[in-house]
């Protein structure tokens, strides 16, 4: 599922005016604190509020005087109950260059409004409170905390930002974890700078007006420049609340941000900050950082044995390199895909960050003769790079792309428990920047596909001759349960086998033993034996069939999501049970059979239970084919999870003595 993106490009001479609207129920008296605002105690729309956004407001403007940017902020906040008072803590974070290019703020008014008797009484924020640090090289940090906050306490707080960095054009948040009444920016941009604009979330504007005013920035020898002014704002905004199966809450947020295009001097020059990808691939041939890494040519003998090198069979031999790399050189924890990129270092010391292991395993994979590669992603944390135009600084992560005899393989040498053709689950992120670096080569968007992920479990149980149930249970995971199941088991032997005791509470496991799976392998399969405490009532037992619950919670419960559910890949749960009553017992009850499907056969939920022959035969089979559901299918996804639970939780066999 993709970001509802809207892009604006402003120019001098050149706006896009789109859907005109205005409101006439805030203005900025709307930021004066009344008796109402304190008095309301329940946000009816949203009954598990914390606290409420009544109103905010910012404006954003050219100085005449310093050519900085400037932006004003202000904020009223309704403080509904004590789960609240941390919006009454305020951080600015301030962007800085070097000891002379920096952000910095100022004008910092804050006020907490109360009622005592039923008068209101205001606590004013003292100004030896506002708490100035250095949070890290890149940042600043400006932080205050309102006084006298209490339930039903409103809040104000305004102050002014001035950024010296036009590239940073301030951005626009018109959605917090709280919800929002309304949310309004004001933006000048002169035509001298040339903006990307983009709208993100599912979110629609209330208010989205543009008008040109003339002569709004003056130059030196009477020079001007005439400005964009433009209106956004948002009514009703409801709160961003995570939950499972999402990516970064950036992608979906609604918002406005800048990227700067083109600037233009009051003197004529011109330089450009935004180029197309025609321009950005000739730079990454050239970069010292990865262009040239990337070509640099490798003495395959210097870093492979001779085994490998002498393998005739394309992929034994691309998988013999790749685990060659995976086994001897040991990721150090940094990304920097595009900066301390160092093949040589990395031959030296043996470890390095992702770009520089990547690099090096695309540049013995092609001079062994195979078509690589690089892919650039952006991790599922970092959110979306932007498709509109090229925005370098969106990647923070680098694999490699491969294909033999026409079959596509991503590669990722920096975890030492990946399968060959398997890519860290972070960078299951929809898409990336496949690079060609050949002489006439052109980069490409690639969509970014893991394959299925199963897990099967099957127990086969039975009755022994002093009445306990007794048995095995053997399980076979690929994919990405696989992958955890064996980095966990490969890491720490020991504690794997205790946390699958704390798992199965109710039953004591023995002969535990892995069956053909090694660190890396594609599958993990397990064996063990189980003794099983049921539930006795006189000559009755109680038997609950699912040892293993595949999810004792439904993940789902917002009344609504407006972003997307993102599994990463698509899935299949199987559970198997074979139970053996022999002569001794006989069934009085069993689940009932049930099936379902989410919209579009997207999705299939399989539950049987049948007797053969003093045998009982339960199946379970959850199936999500799809790896991203849209937010339209939250409700069936909800209802479809709520049933796998109930299942799962309420599914007792029911057995007598004969």
């Amino acid at each position: 599922m993709k970001k509802n993106t809207l892009i604006l490009v402003l120019h001098i001479l050149a706006f896009f005016h789109i859907n005109s609207q205005t409101s006439s129920s805030f203005s900025s008296d709307s930021f004066r604190v009344t008796l109402p605002d304190i008095e309301t105690n329940v946000y009816e729309k949203d009954s598990t509020a914390n606290a409420l956004i009544i109103y905010e407001y910012g404006k954003s403007w050219v100085s005449n005087s310093t050519y900085d940017l400037k932006t004003e902020q202000k904020r009223k906040i309704k403080i509904l109950n004590k789960d609240g008072f941390g919006e009454a803590t305020v951080e600015i974070y301030l962007y800085k260059k070097d000891n002379n290019a920096y952000e910095k703020v100022d004008k910092i008014v804050a006020t907490t409004y109360n009622t005592e008797n039923g008068t209101v009484v205001k606590s004013q924020l003292d100004k030896n409170n506002i708490y100035r640090e250095k949070y890290n090289e890149n940042f600043n940090l400006v932080k205050f905390t309102l006084p006298n906050v209490k339930e039903g306490s409103v809040i104000t707080y305004s102050y002014t930002l001035t950024t010296p960095f036009m590239f940073k054009y301030r951005g626009w948040r018109f959605q917090d974890n709280i919800p929002t009444l309304y949310s309004e920016y004001k933006t000048s941009i002169p035509g001298n700078w040339l903006y990307n604009i983009k709208l993100v979330g599912s979110k629609n504007l209330t208010t989205n007006t543009s008008e040109v005013k003339k002569n709004c920035l003056q130059g030196s020898r009477g020079a001007s420049a005439s400005c964009s002014e433009s209106v956004y704002a948002m009514k009703d905004i409801p709160a961003f609340i995570e939950e499972d199966y999402m990516t970064t809450e950036d992608n979906y947020l609604a918002r406005v941000e800048y990227e700067l295009k083109t600037f233009q001097g009051f003197d004529g020059t011109v330089k450009h900050y935004t180029k197309e990808w025609e321009d950005v691939d000739k730079e990454f041939k050239t970069d010292h950082s990865i262009g040239r890494q990337l070509l640099k040519s490798i003495k395959l003998e210097e870093i492979l044995p001779s085994k490998i090198i002498g393998l005739t069979n394309s992929f034994e031999k691309a998988q013999s390199v790749y685990e060659h790399i995976q086994k001897n050189y040991t990721w150090n924890g940094k990304y920097r895909i595009f900066k301390d990129v160092s093949i040589k270092d990395l031959i030296k010391n043996k470890s390095g960050n992702i770009s520089s292991i990547n690099i090096l395993l695309h540049n013995l994979l092609k001079e062994s003769g195979y078509n690589v590669k690089p892919l650039l992603i952006s991790t599922r944390q970092n959110g979306h790079a932007t498709k509109i135009f090229p925005v370098i600084s969106d990647f923070n992560y680098l694999v490699v792309y491969l294909t033999i005899d026409e079959k596509t393989y991503l590669l990722d040498a920096t975890d030492k428990y990946l399968s060959f053709g398997e890519i860290p689950f972070k960078c299951l992120n929809q898409y990336g920047r496949l690079l060609d670096l050949s002489k006439k080569g052109k980069s490409e968007w690639f969509d970014i596909s893991a394959k299925k992920s199963d897990i099967i479990y099957a127990a086969d149980l039975h009755i022994d001759d002093n009445e306990k149930i007794v048995g095995t249970i053997q399980t076979k995971r690929s994919g990405y349960h696989a992958y955890r199941h064996r980095k966990a088991y490969f890491k720490n032997k020991t504690q794997y086998f205790e946390e699958l005791e704390n798992r199965a509470a109710n039953a004591e496991i023995s002969d535990y033993e892995v069956i053909k799976s090694s660190a890396t392998g594609p599958i993990f399969r397990d064996k063990y034996n189980i003794e099983y405490e049921n539930d006795e009532t006189g000559d009755n037992i109680y038997l609950d069939p699912f040892f293993i619950k595949f999810f004792k919670e439904n993940p789902f419960k917002l009344q609504e999501r407006s972003y997307p559910i993102d599994f990463g890949y698509k899935d299949t749960y199987n559970y198997s049970l074979k139970f053996d009553l022999g002569e001794a017992y006989e069934l009085v009850e069993k689940p009932e059979s049930f099936a379902t499907s989410l919209p579009n056969k997207t999705g299939r939920l399989l539950f049987s239970c049948n007797m053969v022959q003093n045998q009982i035969s339960l199946n379970l089979r959850i199936e999500f084919k799809e790896d991203i559901y849209p937010p339209e299918y939250y409700p069936y996804l909800k209802e479809f999870m709520s049933k796998i639970v109930d299942i799962q939780n309420n599914s007792l066999i029911l057995l007598k003595k004969k």
